[in-house]
């Protein structure tokens, strides 16, 4: 992201970036095809993360602070996935309308918003920090149960040993009944790990005082399935019964750092928030690079410093247990906050619906930078809005495909696609400055000068690298998303012409390959035909025999060089509109006949001298014509101007 992040702001600052952010960066820089393609997608993947933080604030609404808020209730044990699933989509839903409306009053309103959103993220980040801090002379109580070095599910018992004292009289626990499956004490079918191991308390989170950060530096990969076990505790070797597994807190998908890098990625997703806005900034060129890389700077301090505090405080299993299964499912990081877990649970959800409005303030203002541009003909209605310019019909889309998002609920499936969108956008403002950079353009003089190359082509294959880390096949998608939408606009045919750096590589490669040309004859097996064909006009600027043509094109077989010429008689001043017109009657004639190659018109006083200005100077260094074709005088016998056979075998 820092890397993106330095290119970007290079962009940023060649000039005015009105809106549409990255969208506006790429396609001046690389084309409307790619900037198309790119910004179609990235406008999708925001939108839908927008419905994912919708999402993410309702599910802390209903599992931490007003669970009675519930519509639906589960009907039986497997049922409490679907009861939360339909409850995430009603309240989601009356969310996404508020934030809409919101939005559609105006951005001045999420602004205001947006500092109320930022003051609960500080204080929440500031109660993780007081915690831990607290932690060092009072750590709290948080315990959990092990059975030798193995991790146990705490809701399926209430003391964590294994037995009990009931009226003086010694009687087995719940725990002592799920692996002996019986109340009498007696251990003939009691599971041979629980018999030979004992039962111990121990603190979920014992302080940054406790030395535990040791056991928590190094890392220690799960396979699916795989009991969490804490090292270097007593424990005897043995396996137990298979049956009494679910007893265990499991994990429940195979780990790795590829798999945990896929995960974490779509945190560090913000960065183009405020070049979404861009069109919303008093000085884009100034806030846009100073304020996401500032930015940058302080999440990730944030993020390297919460790290170290939790591995400092918190228990190895704790850490690794995804669902809290082994502490009721209590919020571990809202226990560990002072002075009040409530502090974590608000400022999470208020986060994630700041994250949620901003998403739906950016996404329209980039569908409509995309529609104003005509690239993409049907989306044309989303360019209009407002007298003041707010995207009406474009946030309207925006809210529809949100819902969308909201309607599916479990986005577990779509959220890798959207990782794959972002990494996608970064990966192409890399590209990008690398390529200005490189070709050393005329109207690259960025104000921002800490970038090079070289760090913008690194950028650029993290980027790439971590597409195919995370998920090979969702990468896969995402480029074949982007290709049919780049396809689409070529095929369409873009109109708009920015000087972009992709014109600006072919010429650099023209250039350099016929250089390398000049540097000799070619040899025999490099020969191809390469023809200068000699058309005749008619008084109308006709093409006479187009189909010297097709004979043009069947003998070169598609390979070579062909370059289309004719001459126009008359003097260049007066006739330059005609030549203008002959040349485009060639070209038109040339598609329709599927002639690939070049078209040069020549005005002479005389035809002879033409076509021997067309022979003599048609080509270019290794690129010239080796054959002319030109068709036989018709009726030359029978015609009363003697030029036409004269001319013929003057020349050849």
């Amino acid at each position: 992201t820092m890397l993106t992040t330095i290119s970007m702001s290079a962009i940023a600052t060649n000039g005015v970036v009105p809106a549409g952010g990255s969208y506006f960066m790429i396609s001046r820089s690389l084309g409307p095809e790619f900037g198309g393609a790119v910004g179609l997608c990235f406008y999708l993947g925001t939108t839908f993360a927008g419905a994912m933080y919708i999402l993410g604030a309702i599910e802390i609404l209903l599992t931490y602070i007003v669970p009675q808020a519930a519509i639906f209730y589960p009907s039986g044990a497997h049922d409490a996935s679907s009861a939360m699933l339909n409850n995430m989509r009603v309240y989601g839903t009356v969310f996404l309308i508020l934030m809409a409306v919101v939005v559609f009053v105006g951005v001045k309103y999420v602004n205001k918003f947006a500092s109320l959103f930022l003051a609960c993220v500080v204080i929440s980040i500031l109660s993780i920090y007081a915690g831990a801090i607290k932690s060092i002379f009072d750590p709290p109580e948080f315990p959990i149960c092990m059975l030798g070095n193995r991790t146990l599910i705490r809701d399926q018992f209430d003391v964590c040993a294994k037995t009990i004292i009931k009226d003086n009289i010694t009687v087995a626990s719940k725990l002592w009944e799920n692996f002996c499956h019986n109340t009498n004490l007696t251990t003939e079918n009691c599971d041979e790990y629980f018999l030979l191991n004992n039962v111990t308390e121990i603190a979920g989170i014992p302080g940054a005082a406790s030395g535990i950060l040791k056991d928590n530096l190094w890392s220690n990969y799960l396979e699916k399935g795989e009991i969490l076990e804490k090292a270097h505790h007593p424990s005897v070797d043995v396996a137990g019964q298979k049956s009494n597994f679910h007893l265990y807190v499991l994990s429940d998908i195979s780990t790795s750092f590829m798999v945990l890098v896929g995960i974490f990625f779509p945190s560090v997703t913000g960065i183009m928030a405020g070049s979404n806005r861009s069109g919303d900034l008093k000085d884009a060129q100034k806030s846009i690079p100073v304020g996401t890389i500032l930015a940058i700077v302080t999440t990730s301090l944030v993020y390297f410093s919460c790290v170290l505090l939790f591995g400092a405080c918190i228990e190895g299993v704790v850490l690794r247990d995804k669902y809290g299964d082994a502490v009721n499912k209590n919020l571990v990081v809202g226990t560990l906050s002072w002075p009040s877990p409530w502090v974590i649970v608000i400022g999470s959800f208020f986060s994630t619906c700041g994250a949620g409005l901003q998403s739906l303030t950016g996404a329209p203002r980039l569908l409509q930078a995309i529609a104003k541009d005509n690239i993409i003909p049907f989306l044309w209605v989303f360019g209009h809005g407002k007298a003041n310019g707010e995207p009406t019909w474009a946030l309207l889309l925006t809210a529809l495909i949100a819902e969308l998002g909201i309607l599916i609920a479990s986005l577990d499936m779509v959220a890798p696609i959207l990782s794959m969108f972002f990494l996608m956008c970064y990966l192409f403002v890399n590209l990008a400055c690398a390529v200005q950079t490189l070709l050393r353009t005329p109207n690259w003089r960025p104000r921002f000068k800490y970038y090079h190359w070289a760090l913008s082509f690194l950028g650029m294959s993290i980027c790439l690298a971590l597409m195919f880390i995370s998920s090979w096949y969702y990468a896969l998608v995402a480029m074949l998303i982007a290709g049919m939408i780049y396809k689409y606009i070529e095929y369409q045919g873009a109109e708009k012409e920015w000087g972009d750096g992709i014109r600006g590589l072919s010429l650099s490669a023209a250039r350099y390959a016929l250089l390398r040309l000049e540097e000799g004859p070619p040899h025999t097996k490099n020969w191809r035909p390469q023809l200068l064909v000699l058309l005749k006009l008619d008084e109308d600027l006709h093409v006479k025999y187009p189909r010297l043509l097709t004979f043009a094109s069947q003998l070169k077989a598609g390979k070579g060089l062909t370059i289309i010429g004719s001459v126009i008689q008359g003097n260049f001043l007066e006739t330059y509109g005609e030549a203008q017109a002959a040349e485009q009657t060639i070209k038109n004639m040339m598609d329709i006949e599927k002639v690939k190659g070049f078209c040069q018109v020549v005005v002479a006083n005389k035809v002879r001298e033409g076509i021997a200005h067309l022979i003599q100077s048609c080509g270019l260094g290794g690129m010239k014509h080796n054959t002319v074709v030109l068709g036989w005088p018709y009726g030359w016998r029978q015609s009363e101007d003697p030029r036409s056979w004269k001319t013929f075998i003057g020349e050849f």
